[in-house]
């Protein structure tokens, strides 16, 4: 059976080639949204494992962030960014999932989410979020909580006003397009936690630094930040 089932596999494949998101070159029979070569070479950014890194400086006298770091690094052309391209604009949100479940094992394995008590994804706007149909954020974050079993609250922070894309903005516009754009709407329950922030790219940090103004404001509250990417510019 399992002979004629690859057959029959493999006849499918012919119809309708499953493609690398990151690459476009075909899949592998065991290969899944991402092939064997593009899940070896994609660059590792391994800030999990440095608390003096460029994504935790980025935030040094703007917030108070106890660790952060990013997957890998997004730049012109790069795998990374066909992957979270096709995540965010294309719908394929399974990317997210395997992107953040892949992360969350190098997390857990570096001892950086030790002390984490839930993870947060940045929220879309309810009117973006009906346009995309998912937020790839917590995609994202739900593939991280798979492999390192911690719960993630979609509830307690949300975006209360829509904002224009940050696409070609400077450092200072793109932190006007965010400010006070978020709220928290649950206190009691995140009050002394320590929370794993989650988004697909960081740039300038101007939504993170946002995000986690609103959170800070609850009685202690700690901020992590983890992203697939952090933007060479």
């Amino acid at each position: 059976m399992s002979y004629l089932y690859d057959l029959w596999d493999d006849f499918i494949s012919l119809l309708f080639p499953r493609l690398c998101y990151a690459c476009g070159d075909h899949l592998m029979r065991n290969e899944n949204l991402i092939c064997t070569e593009c899940y070896v070479v994609i660059p590792r950014a391994n800030y999990h494992k440095e608390d003096d890194n460029p994504v935790a400086r980025l935030f040094w006298g703007r917030c108070k962030i106890e660790k952060a770091a990013a997957f890998s690094y997004y730049t012109k052309d790069s795998r990374i960014r066909n992957l979270i391209h096709n995540l965010k604009y294309n719908g394929i949100r399974e990317i997210g999932f395997e992107l953040g479940r892949i992360y969350g094992s190098s997390l857990k394995e570096s001892g950086f989410i030790s002390d984490i008590d839930l993870i947060i994804p940045v929220p879309l706007h309810p009117a973006k979020r009906r346009i995309r149909g998912f937020n790839q954020s917590e995609s994202i974050s739900m593939g991280i909580s798979d492999a390192i079993s911690l719960p993630v609250d979609i509830n307690s922070l949300v975006r209360k006003t829509g904002s224009a894309t940050q696409t070609k903005r400077s450092r200072y516009d793109r932190w006007t397009n965010v400010d006070g754009i978020f709220q928290v709407t649950e206190t009691m329950s995140l009050s002394g936690k320590h929370i794993l922030l989650v988004d697909d790219v960081i740039t300038t940090g101007s939504t993170i630094e946002s995000c986690t103004n609103e959170l800070l404001k609850i009685e202690g509250v700690k901020v992590s930040v983890v992203a697939l990417a952090y933007a060479i510019v």
